[in-house]
């Protein structure tokens, strides 16, 4: 849940169709939702920074292992405290939701997880196979 705030709200309104919500609960979720992704967005661009640095590291002429695992043990920090928004954000919107609510998005996001594994490519790309 990084990026646009707007987007999250979207998103969200897209995560209720079907799901009976008022429009109060609409509100309250899309609120929740934007918190949530403006909170990660500049975790996002720490994210990124971290990744640049890494690169950094392996292009270098000599590889320094202490500072690579620096930045493994910062990413590792950095999932965990999006994790934990994520988290956070989910209870939230759940306390919005009534339990029969909460089912049906269970559900709903139990088939989108199984249809985003679905389109995940298997195996070796074709890149990777030719090298």
């Amino acid at each position: 849940m990084m990026g646009d705030p707007a987007h999250f709200g979207r998103m969200a309104d897209h995560l209720l169709k079907g799901l009976d919500v008022t429009e109060a609960q609409r509100t309250q979720v899309r609120q929740i939702a934007q918190a949530a992704a403006a909170d990660l967005k500049p975790q996002q661009e720490a994210r990124r920074a971290l990744h640049e640095k890494g690169l950094q590291l392996m292009a270098a002429p000599t590889l320094d292992t202490a500072a690579a695992e620096a930045v493994r043990q910062q990413m590792l920090a950095q999932q965990d405290q999006a994790g934990k928004r994520m988290l956070q954000a989910l209870l939230d919107i759940g306390r919005v939701l009534t339990p029969e609510q909460r089912v049906a998005l269970a559900e709903r996001m139990k088939q989108r997880q199984e249809a985003m594994r679905e389109r995940a490519p298997r195996g070796p790309r074709p890149a990777e196979q030719e090298g």
